[in-house]
């Protein structure tokens, strides 16, 4: 998995976020994969793999109902924890930001050094991700936090900057 990774990371940012319930879900699960749960969410990350060569089981699983609906806003992001800033400036679904935090998450990695990368690795990968204010989103830029620059393949226009990585290594 680490050569797929690794040849994965060094090209193009490119994520896919599907949705799947019952049956699609449990067909889902039995391609390996990483699962992940928050609350009553549950997510599953596969290894990158060509969008040509996708398992079945992945391949016929639809893009639609993406849209979430949250009654409770989450609190500040805990102090020290990368954190992902969707942009104020650009709408999206939540499976487009889904898949900008990840393009986000993997830009503050690569600014990291192999030391930084041990100490997050043995914290267990903590992330946060919140919706910026116009403000927030100014700072971080102006701090020099990487951002996403979106191809424009799907929700918005080529270019638009839609989400970024505040990590603790590039604040200190």
């Amino acid at each position: 998995m680490a050569e797929a990774l690794a040849a994965w990371d060094g090209q193009r940012i490119r994520k896919v976020v599907r949705r799947a319930r019952g049956a699609e879900w449990r067909r889902a699960r039995t391609v390996d994969g990483l699962d992940v749960e928050h609350g009553t969410a549950q997510l599953r990350v596969y290894p990158p793999v060509p969008v040509y060569d996708w398992p079945p089981e992945l391949a016929r699983l639809q893009v639609g109902g993406t849209n979430l609906e949250d009654p409770e806003l989450p609190g500040p992001a805990p102090d020290g924890v990368p954190l992902v800033l969707l942009s104020p400036h650009a709408e999206m679904t939540a499976g487009k930001a889904m898949a900008q935090a990840a393009h986000a998450s993997q830009l503050g990695w690569r600014t990291g050094s192999p030391a930084d990368h041990e100490r997050w690795r043995a914290a267990g990968f903590p992330i946060a991700v919140r919706d910026a204010s116009p403000q927030q989103w100014r700072a971080a830029v102006e701090a020099g936090m990487p951002v996403v620059h979106d191809g424009g393949f799907t929700e918005v226009e080529p270019g638009t900057a839609t989400a970024l990585a505040v990590v603790p290594w590039l604040m200190a």
